[in-house]
């Protein structure tokens, strides 16, 4: 090979890996995760720069931002999410996400949960049914199944009396199911909308950056809410036992209003298409809940979750209770959850026993003898696979919505977290924790320590690609 090939070659290579550090420098901002695409663009040829330029580069940011200056006119850009409900700032606790997301609580609403798909599809496709005006449905899962066709028979249902129906599913999600949702849905006369989809031409591969929301709004009177995908897997017939257990949430009040403008933003942001402005008016109060609304995506509202979370565990009191079924906790979640147990602070981690993806069960293992260190309790609930994300804090403050512990969900899916600050909800959702307590076992220092070397070396070895789990 002559030289002046081989000067070619490492230009080749040269020029986009320092295009790529150049572009990694001004806008990665998790060190960590910048200095692995370095690492990566410079030492991996040609396919190091490739890699980052089809995976590490957020182009979610800027296209959001131009979408939300037009979603609902100049006046929706400056009063986001508010409602006519008092405003309610706050203070403690529920000053914490007002800082961090500027939006007051909106008060006045009523609060209703749903365990297992046997009580949360019926309630849903009642309220489907029973629509007027507009059903607003996106969901990550949104299988072809019994429980889907039954979704399915709904929604044609409700076109057919003229309901506007619009229905997001997720580009990436509804790949678990055959025949594709939207394609069956579309059908059936039912508005379908895919968020992100991956496509070859023109190249499009967002294998992150999905959207992970589950919301259904009817008539902006009533919203479910929660981390509840569609499927049979959800519920149990005489042929099929339940495979996941979780827990939805149906809201009436205000609230709705502020979740319908979510599901607008994300419509917009996957079809172009700006929203009608006819809105049906505000709910009245309908109880005596106070929620707050926290949209959270690789977009302007990077990191307005983790934040909260962190924040709120540290300002604890009295107790944190987490159910979650993937758990990678950040550095700063580690020290929030240490922070909290060294004031004395009550911290419990309720996680699935057997988890449906393997590597997060390793990889958690490993980082759990850290928190047992310093008096976290955590255990392992039993089958069927919990799939639930619950966060409570004190005797008031809960947090429900889609968001997993670690870091694809925090950072790099579009996610929903719903506070809410209810005494009688909180008192419910701890009662909850107690009886999965009582099936399930407590992870020790011993059982962690007691590991094989093979058994620590595969955790920590798989712990290492946490961020990217």
């Amino acid at each position: 090979m002559s030289s002046i090939s081989v000067y070619l070659l490492a230009l080749l290579h040269i020029a986009p890996a320092s295009l790529s550090v150049y572009h990694i420098l001004l806008y990665k901002r998790d060190s960590r995760a910048a200095m692995g695409w370095i690492m990566a663009c410079l030492f991996i040829p040609y396919g190091g720069p490739v890699a980052y330029f089809f995976f590490g580069i957020n182009r979610v940011r800027t296209r959001a931002r131009g979408m939300r200056r037009r979603l609902f006119n100049i006046e929706y850009e400056t009063a986001a999410f508010e409602s006519p409900a008092p405003v309610d700032y706050g203070e403690g606790l529920a000053a914490i996400g007002y800082r961090v997301t500027g939006t007051p609580l909106t008060a006045g609403n009523s609060v209703e949960t749903y365990y297992n798909g046997e009580e949360a599809y019926p309630a849903m496709i009642a309220a489907i049914d029973e629509a007027k005006h507009r059903v607003l449905l996106t969901t990550y899962i949104l299988k072809t199944d019994r429980i889907g066709s039954a979704f399915g028979d709904a929604l044609a249902a409700a076109v057919e009396r003229n309901v506007d129906v619009r229905v997001l599913v997720d580009g990436i999600g509804e790949l678990y199911a055959w025949p594709r949702p939207s394609r069956r849905l579309r059908r059936r006369g039912i508005s379908v909308a895919r968020f992100l989809p991956p496509k070859l031409l023109p190249p499009s591969m967002y294998i992150n950056l999905r959207n992970h929301r589950k919301l259904l709004v009817v008539d902006e009177a009533i919203a479910f809410a929660g981390g509840m995908n569609i499927s049979d897997d959800h519920t149990s017939f005489a042929d099929h036992p339940r495979k996941v257990s979780d827990i939805h949430f149906r809201f009436r009040g205000p609230v709705t209003a502020d979740l319908a403008r979510i599901f607008f933003d994300d419509w917009e942001f996957a079809t172009r298409d700006t929203p009608h402005k006819d809105q049906p008016p505000v709910p009245a109060s309908h109880g005596t809940a106070r929620c707050r609304v926290i949209p959270d995506g690789p977009d302007d509202a990077l990191d307005a979750l983790s934040l909260t979370i962190q924040t709120v565990i540290a300002a604890a009191s009295k107790s944190v209770d987490i159910m979650t079924p993937y758990f990678l906790p950040s550095r700063e979640l580690i020290a929030s959850l240490q922070s909290a147990t060294l004031r004395g602070v009550k911290v419990r981690v309720i996680l699935p026993g057997k988890n449906n993806l393997f590597y997060v069960h390793w990889a958690n293992r490993n980082m759990l003898a850290e928190l047992l260190k310093w008096h976290v309790e955590a255990f392992y609930q039993p089958a069927p696979f919990c799939h639930s994300k619950l966060l409570c804090v004190d005797q008031e403050y809960s947090m429900i919505g889609s968001a997993n512990l670690d870091p694809r969900s925090l950072r790099l899916n579009f996610e929903l977290g719903i506070e809410i600050f209810s005494e009688s909800l909180n008192s419910k959702l701890r009662s909850h924790f107690e009886t999965t307590l009582a099936s399930s076992t407590r992870i020790t220092p011993g059982e962690l320590a007691n590991r094989s070397i093979p058994v620590r070396l595969r955790d920590s070895f798989v712990s290492l690609f946490a961020p990217y789990l």
